[in-house]
């Protein structure tokens, strides 16, 4: 017979609490773990003491199961003489957005040189007479000079006007018997990029394309709150003018209710519906596109004119390559009364690549287009001329061209294509140019200007990391210049296509720069003597940087 002991119930107490404790610690234990290792998928690896392990955090970052879909292509290279760092599928094709920029801002260097500037002529059939009478019409001649806007001339519509205003005055113009012409003729082709998509036409970014550009072929449309709720709020557009129609359906609501606009103009109209809630004491203000924006400068240039009392007798009217088609310009039977030109092709380039301006891009590549074009040329538009132009450059600058399939400059089509590769070998072929310095400048900085203004802060990025950054739906892309703590300096390309992630801290832009900053935290040098090497010109413009307005 068995027998079993038992123990006192002060004993057995003893034990319950031992056990009890036990149980609290292994909770207690098995919490802190899990936490830890919550914790440390969130905190960036230690910095990379060599290219071996640095290429280990890329393998590691890129092996993680929410990429199952993504499609990556990345290329880093030292420009130190160390050659390729990583790369991992970097001959794949994929969608770089605005990474196009690169290549149509490197074109239009290589092609014309920073000091180049682009020309918008005045011309007429003859000099004035005597008394200031212009006996035909003035026609004002452009060739796609995206700097005629309020930005960067002076702060106001009326300057960048002013520019016209004082070159037909010192003419001697003081009345024109004839018609005032907005030429627009000298882009062929679609007001639109190819590839671009309907929705994109609402928007600022998706601007029509002319070579008679004025104010980015947009103007701001402002709303304010009416002085009591219940009644319709007040609209108005930034300039006013006859062609835009506003339809108010904005109503004024209390403070503290919901502001709320849509904006909606159908395609090739000049009409904007303007929809929504307004609270009181509060503001909103938009930019929306014009349609044929070459009639808006005309209307607002003879406007100017009549301020300065300069007459104009005839109609103002806009002719296009399709008129020209019918009624060829004579060139040769005008005379070129003045001319306004642009800021330089480097100040164009940095306002392209700041804020990555798609319309700006997109003239630039129509007017090297023309400007390339063979006076027996075929019948092109000025964009497809200027796809040629680029596909003539890429051997120059050692890529493929089956490593560049591009239809538009500006990144806005989504059926571009381009490899790591490319990017990377067009990064080097700039770095080793003249007009590299002016190239790099460009580029928006890291935590200071451009679109990485408020990426990267209080980062060994901040400051020191220079790239074009690019972004579409499904598709994000940073390629650039960064130089590690230890002084080496880099070349990389990082894109992704077919991702998403609703989590912010785990969005397209966000793994991107945490490739980047592993990039930016490495200690590694791939040459013992590359303290003696000569600074690169994109690094050396890093120490005296200056921020310029947008």
């Amino acid at each position: 017979m068995m027998s079993f002991l038992f123990p006192s119930a002060d004993k057995q107490a003893r034990i319950d609490d031992v056990m009890n404790v036990a149980h609290s610690l292994m909770v207690l234990l098995a919490f802190t773990q899990a936490l830890s290792a919550a914790t440390s998928t969130n905190l960036p690896p230690p910095p990379a003491a060599s290219p071996a392990e640095l290429q280990r955090q890329f393998t590691d970052h890129l092996a993680a199961p929410r990429f199952h879909t993504a499609q990556w292509g990345i290329k880093l290279v030292s420009m130190d003489g160390g050659g390729v760092l990583f790369e991992h599928r970097a001959d794949q094709l994929l969608s770089p957005a605005s990474n196009t920029k690169l290549f149509t801002t490197a074109l239009a260097l290589d092609r014309f040189g920073p000091n180049y500037r682009i020309k918008t002529s005045i011309l007429a059939p003859s000099q004035p007479d005597a008394a200031g009478r212009l006996s035909g019409d003035l026609i004002v001649f452009g060739r796609g000079d995206p700097t005629l806007n309020s930005r960067v001339r002076g702060g106001t519509i009326g300057r960048a006007l002013d520019l016209f205003v004082n070159t037909i005055k010192s003419a001697g113009i003081q009345r024109i018997d004839g018609d005032l012409i907005g030429d627009e003729s000298f882009f062929r082709g679609s007001p639109f990029g190819t590839g671009w998509a309907i929705d994109d036409l609402q928007s600022y970014f998706g601007a029509e394309i002319s070579a008679l550009t004025f104010n980015d072929n947009t103007l701001d449309v402002v709303v304010k709150p009416a002085k009591q709720a219940g009644v319709p709020a007040l609209v108005s557009l930034s300039v006013s003018n006859s062609m835009m129609i506003l339809s108010n359906r904005v109503s004024t609501v209390a403070k503290g209710g919901m502001t709320s606009i849509d904006l909606y103009r159908p395609f090739g109209e000049n009409l904007l519906y303007v929809s929504g809630t307004i609270a009181m004491e509060s503001s909103f203000k938009d930019e929306i596109p014009v349609h044929r924006p070459a009639r808006l400068f005309v209307e607002l240039l003879r406007q100017a004119l009549a301020q300065q009392n300069i007459t104009v007798t005839g109609r103002a009217q806009v002719v296009d390559w399709k008129d020209r088609e019918v009624s060829p310009l004579n060139l040769a039977g005008l005379i070129e009364l003045g001319a306004v030109e642009s800021l330089p092709l480097s100040d164009i380039v940095r306002e392209i690549q700041k804020p990555s301006q798609n319309l700006y891009t997109d003239l630039l590549l129509a007017h090297v287009g023309e400007m390339s074009r063979p006076k027996a040329g075929a019948n092109q538009t000025s964009e497809e001329a200027g796809i040629v132009a680029l596909n003539a450059f890429l051997p120059k600058a050692g890529i493929k061209k089956s490593d560049v399939l591009f239809e538009e400059g500006s990144g806005l089509s989504r059926n571009n294509l381009v490899t790591p590769n490319a990017i990377i070998s067009l990064l080097t072929y700039m770095h080793r140019q003249p007009t590299g310095s002016v190239y790099f400048d460009a580029l928006p900085v890291a935590g200071v200007d451009g679109t990485l203004r408020t990426r990267f802060k209080k980062t060994p990025a901040e400051g020191n990391l220079r790239a074009k950054t690019g972004s579409l739906r499904w598709a994000s892309s940073l390629s650039g210049t960064v130089t590690n703590t230890s002084g080496e300096p880099l070349l990389f390309s990082i894109m992704v296509n077919r991702y998403n992630n609703l989590d912010p801290d785990h969005s397209a832009r966000a793994e991107i720069d945490a490739l980047a900053l592993m990039m930016a935290r490495s200690t590694f040098r791939t040459k013992p003597d590359a303290n003696k090497a000569t600074k690169p010109r994109a690094d050396a413009a890093n120490d005296a940087l200056a921020d310029k307005p947008n």
